[in-house]
C-alpha cells in the first residue's frame, strides 16, 4: 500500500500485539529488501573485528585529554599526530583521545587551529596517560571563520558535508541588529539558506525547517529562535563548538531527515574567575565563569535580555501597554571526580514575551543535560547522559469580557550511552543507544472567564523513540579509508489515545480507544551510513557517501516564519515516518601552500512520507487534524562549490550552490511535481575579513539567492457579488530574487591591566535593498474592480553598535 494513498484507503484494524512490527516486514515496507539489510549488518559485524584485530602484536595505548592552557576548556577535534609513522587521531566531543602503538619511543604533536602546537616525546613500555594543554596563538591575523581543522585535514579526514563554525570569529561578521548569531552564521555556508528575510530558521539541501535536528549539549531544541525567528536562542558567549552535518551524518545521530546541528556549551574557566559581555542597541549579555576547584571543576553562568520594549516606551506613549522582549539563561558546571571520571550538568532557559492590551503570546525552551564521562581503560571511553527538553507556547486574546488562552508544546525525557573504542591506530569504533519518551501537548484552549464558551481540549499524545548504532572509522590503506555502520531506530505510540480513520469528506469512519500505557503502533527503521575517502595525493581527495535517515516527529505549519502555533505531532497509524536517502560525492583540494582550499560536492536526496495540509484545511484547534493532511514525496539535488582562504590579513570564503527541490502529492497540483517553497536555484555568498591594523578589522558579506516558490492568484471569480482570488498551480510563481550587502568595523581598544574591550559598528543591507518579505493581492483602492500587488519589505538599512568587554 502506497504511503501517498488517502486516509480512507489505509488499512486500519486493532493489532493483536502490543510491540513493534516485525523488522523484516517493516524494512521491506519502507523500500529496502530484508536480505540487503542482513548482508550489510553482517558485513559491519564481521569487518569491524577483523579490521580491528588483524596483525595485532603487543601494543600499548597513550591516551588523555587536550585542553586550553588558559581556561582549562577541552578542545573538540584537536589533532594528535605520531610523527614517527605519520598516523594519528583526533579528540572526541569530550576532548578525549587514545592511540595504540607498539612498544618504543614516539614523538607526538598536539595541535588545534588557533593554538601553538605542542611536541612531546613518550616512551611506551606500558599504557600511558598523557594530557596536553595548548596555548592560544598570539596573532592578530584573522583566522578562517568556518573550520576547526587545517585544510589538509579536510582533505584527509572522513567527514563529508560537515562544517565546524569557530565561535571566536563570529564577532567579525556583520548581522542584523549586531547580535552575534550562530544560526545566521551557518546560513552563509554552501547548501544552507535562511527561511526568510532576517530569520534564524534555515533550510539544508532542499529539506524543510523541521528536518533539522538542533542539539544543545545533546538536548533537542524544538524552536531555536526568538521573536518569530529574527534571533536565535543561542548566546554566543556561552557556546564553545558548533558543527553542522548536511551529509555523511554519523550513526550516533538520528531523528531528523536533513541535517544535524550539534552545539556544545562552554565548560567554564577552571583557572581564574572572569566576566565577559556586551551592550548593544536592543540587547545586552553577561557571562561569569570560574573554578569550583582550580583545575578540577568549573561553573559558567550566562544571561541575555532584549530591551526593545523599554526603548519604545521611552520614545512613544503608545507603547505603554506593550511588553515585548526575550531572555536567555545558560548554566553549566563540571567536576573531575578522578583521572577516569568527570561529571557535567548544563541547562538552558529562554522565553519570548509579547503582550499588548488584551492579546499576546509567550513561548520558550528549557533544557537540562546531566552527563558522566568514564574511561574504563586507555582504549574504551563512555559517556552517559540524562536529557530533558521542554518547548511550550501560550496564546491569549479577549473579546469583550470573554478571554481565552491556548497552550501547547512538547516535552522529552531521554537516556543515552555513547561508547568509543580505540583498538588500534587504524580503527575507531563507536556504538551506543538512546531512548526518548515524547509527550505532546497539541492544544488546550481554556477560558479565563465564566462567560466564555467551552472548547474541548485536543487529546494529548505520547510516544517512545529509541535507537542503537554501531560504526567504525577505519584506515584500510595509506590512500583509502572508510567510515561504515548503521543505526536501528524504533518508534512506538503509547496510550491513552483514540485512533480514528476518516473518509474523503473528513468524516470519522471508526475509531479505537487505547488505554493508558498501551503500545498501539510501532515502526522500525534501518539506517545504513557509509562514507569513503580516496586520497589521490597529500593535497587532493575524492569522497563518496550514502546515508538513510528516519524522522518520526513532524511539524504542521502553514506560516513562512517560525510561529507559536506551529504544531509538533508524532508519527501515527495514518502519519508515516519521513524517510530520506541521500547520495553525495565530492572533490577536496588545497593549494597555494595550504592557504586556500577548494571543495565541490554533488548530492541527490529522496524523501518519502512528506506531510502537508489540504487546500482549505482547518489548522487551529482541530481535534481531527489528521483528516486535513495529505502525504507525498520529495526530491532534492544540487552541487555546492566552496573556496576558503585561511591565512593572511585577508581571509574569508566564497560559496555557490546550484540546487533543485521538488514535491509530489496526489491531492495537490493534479499529482504533478511542483517546486518546494525552499526551492532556490541559485544561492551565492561572499564573506571577507580584513585585519587592517592590529586594532582594526573590517568585514563584509554579500548574499544572493533565488526568490521563494510561492502560489499567487492567476485570476478571479465572483461568488454572491464578492470577488475571490483563483489559485492555480501550487508554488507556480516566484518571489523576487534576494540580495544584500552587510559591512562591519571592529576596533580593539588598548588593553587595560585587568580588562579589555572592543566596539563593533555594522550596517545591515548597506545599499537599502527593499527585499520582499511577502506580496499580498488586494483590490485597488484607486481603481475599483482591479487587483494590485502589495509588496512588504521588513528591513532597509539597519545600523547597529555593540560594545564588548572582558574582565
Amino acid at each position: 500500500m502506497s504511503p501517498n494513498e488517502p486516509n480512507s484507503l489505509r488499512s486500519f484494524q486493532r493489532p493483536d500485539y502490543s510491540g513493534f512490527r516485525t523488522i523484516s516486514a517493516l524494512v521491506r515496507f519502507n523500500g529496502m529488501k530484508f536480505k540487503s539489510v542482513i548482508y550489510y549488518v553482517f558485513f559491519c559485524l564481521w569487518f569491524i573485528p577483523v579490521g580491528s584485530l588483524a596483525g595485532e602484536e603487543e601494543r600499548f595505548s597513550v591516551s588523555g585529554h587536550i585542553k586550553d592552557s588558559k581556561t582549562g576548556e577541552i578542545l573538540i577535534g584537536a589533532t594528535v599526530s605520531i610523527l614517527n609513522n605519520g598516523t594519528g587521531t583526533t579528540t572526541n566531543q569530550y576532548g578525549f583521545y587514545s592511540v595504540k602503538l607498539e612498544a618504543g619511543s614516539y614523538n607526538l604533536r598536539f595541535s588545534y587551529l588557533g593554538y601553538e602546537p605542542l611536541d612531546a616525546t613518550v616512551e611506551l613500555k606500558n599504557n600511558l596517560h598523557k594530557d596536553a594543554e595548548l596555548t592560544p596563538r598570539a596573532t592578530t591575523l584573522a583566522e578562517v571563520l568556518i573550520t576547526g581543522k587545517s585544510t589538509r585535514t579536510a582533505v584527509n579526514n572522513l567527514e563529508m558535508g560537515s562544517i565546524q563554525l569557530d565561535i571566536k570569529q563570529l564577532k567579525s561578521v556583520p548581522v542584523l541588529f549586531g547580535e552575534r548569531d550562530v544560526l545566521k552564521g551557518i546560513q552563509l555556508l554552501p547548501g544552507v539558506s535562511p527561511s526568510s528575510e532576517g530569520s534564524s530558521n534555515y533550510f539544508v539541501r532542499g529539506g524543510e525547517a523541521d528536518q533539522n535536528h538542533v542539539l544543545l549539549d545533546e538536548a533537542p531544541v524544538y524552536n531555536p529562535s526568538h521573536l518569530l525567528g529574527f534571533f536565535s536562542v543561542f548566546n554566543s558567549d556561552a557556546i564553545k563548538d558548533v558543527k553542522l552535518y548536511k551529509g555523511g551524518i554519523p550513526a550516533a545521530y538520528g531523528g531528523r531527515a536533513s541535517s544535524v546541528l550539534d552545539i556544545r556549551m562552554r565548560d567554564g574557566n577552571s583557572k581564574d574567575w572572569t566576566a565577559t559581555g556586551g551592550i548593544g542597541l536592543i540587547a545586552s549579555r553577561l557571562t561569569v565563569e570560574g573554578p569550583i576547584v582550580k583545575d578540577r571543576g568549573s561553573i559558567l553562568v550566562s544571561g541575555r535580555r532584549t530591551y526593545a520594549d523599554v526603548a519604545l516606551k521611552a520614545v512613544t506613549d503608545d507603547a505603554d501597554s506593550l511588553t515585548f522582549y526575550f531572555y536567555d539563561f545558560n548554566l553549566k558546571a563540571n567536576y573531575e571526580l578522578g583521572s577516569r571520571d568527570r561529571i557535567y550538568i548544563s541547562g538552558y532557559l529562554g522565553r519570548d514575551i509579547f503582550t499588548r492590551k488584551e492579546a499576546g503570546f509567550d513561548s520558550g525552551n528549557a533544557t537540562m543535560t546531566a552527563r558522566w564521562n568514564h574511561s574504563f581503560n586507555t582504549e574504551l571511553f563512555l559517556n552517559t547522559s540524562l536529557v530533558y527538553s521542554d518547548y511550550n507556547y501560550g496564546f491569549r486574546f479577549a473579546f469583550g469580557k470573554a478571554a481565552f488562552r491556548l497552550n501547547s508544546g512538547i516535552i522529552d525525557y531521554s537516556i543515552k550511552q555513547d561508547y568509543t573504542w580505540y583498538p588500534n591506530t587504524k580503527n575507531m569504533i563507536r556504538f551506543g543507544w538512546i531512548s526518548t519518551l515524547h509527550k505532546f501537548k497539541p492544544g488546550n484552549f481554556a477560558s479565563e472567564s465564566d462567560t466564555a464558551a467551552f472548547f474541548a481540549p485536543i487529546e494529548p499524545q505520547q510516544a517512545l523513540e529509541s535507537g542503537i548504532y554501531l560504526s567504525n572509522e577505519q584506515k584500510i590503506s595509506r590512500r583509502f579509508s572508510m567510515n561504515y555502520g548503521f543505526r536501528v531506530s524504533l518508534f512506538n505510540n503509547i496510550g491513552p489515545y483514540t485512533v480514528k480513520r476518516y473518509d474523503d469528506n473528513k468524516d470519522v469512519l471508526d475509531s479505537i480507544l487505547y488505554g493508558a500505557g498501551e503500545f498501539y503502533n510501532g515502526y522500525v527503521g534501518f539506517e545504513p551510513r557509509i562514507t569513503a575517502n580516496y586520497l589521490i595525493d597529500s593535497s587532493n581527495s575524492i569522497k563518496v557517501n550514502y546515508n538513510r535517515m528516519y524522522q518520526y516527529l513532524h511539524i504542521l505549519s502553514n506560516s513562512v516564519s517560525s510561529f507559536p502555533t506551529d504544531l509538533w505531532t508524532p508519527s501515527t497509524p495514518l502519519i508515516l515516518p519521513k524517510i530520506a536517502d541521500q547520495f553525495s560525492i565530492g572533490y577536496f583540494t588545497t593549494f597555494l601552500k595550504n592557504t586556500l582550499d577548494f571543495s565541490v560536492e554533488a548530492y541527490y536526496k529522496t524523501m518519502h512520507n512528506l506531510v502537508d495540509y489540504k487546500n482549505g484545511a482547518v489548522t487551529v484547534l482541530n481535534p481531527d487534524i489528521e483528516a486535513e493532511l495529505v502525504f507525498g514525496k520529495g526530491r532534492a539535488y544540487g552541487i555546492e562549490f566552496s573556496v576558503n582562504k585561511t591565512l593572511g590579513t585577508l581571509t574569508g570564503w566564497v560559496s555557490y550552490t546550484l540546487a533543485k527541490s521538488e514535491k509530489q502529492f496526489e491531492a495537490i497540483n493534479f499529482g504533478s511535481w511542483f517546486p518546494a517553497r525552499q526551492d532556490r536555484t541559485h544561492n551565492f555568498s561572499i564573506v571577507a575579513s580584513w585585519q587592517v591594523l592590529e586594532q582594526l578589522n573590517i568585514s563584509g558579506n554579500w548574499i544572493y539567492y533565488t526568490g521563494d516558490a510561492v502560489t499567487f492568484p492567476g485570476g478571479k471569480y465572483e461568488i454572491d457579488g464578492t470577488l475571490v482570488n483563483l489559485y492555480t498551480d501550487r508554488n507556480g510563481s516566484r518571489m523576487p530574487n534576494y540580495h544584500r550587502l552587510d559591512l562591519g568595523v571592529s576596533w580593539q581598544f588598548k588593553p587595560r591591566k585587568s580588562w579589555n574591550s572592543d566596539i563593533n559598528v555594522s550596517l545591515y543591507n548597506v545599499y537599502n535593498r527593499k527585499n520582499a518579505y511577502s506580496i499580498d493581492f488586494r483590490e485597488s483602492e484607486t481603481v475599483p474592480g482591479t487587483t494590485e500587488a502589495v509588496r512588504l519589505a521588513l528591513f532597509g538599512i539597519v545600523p547597529s553598535v555593540t560594545w564588548n568587554f572582558k574582565f
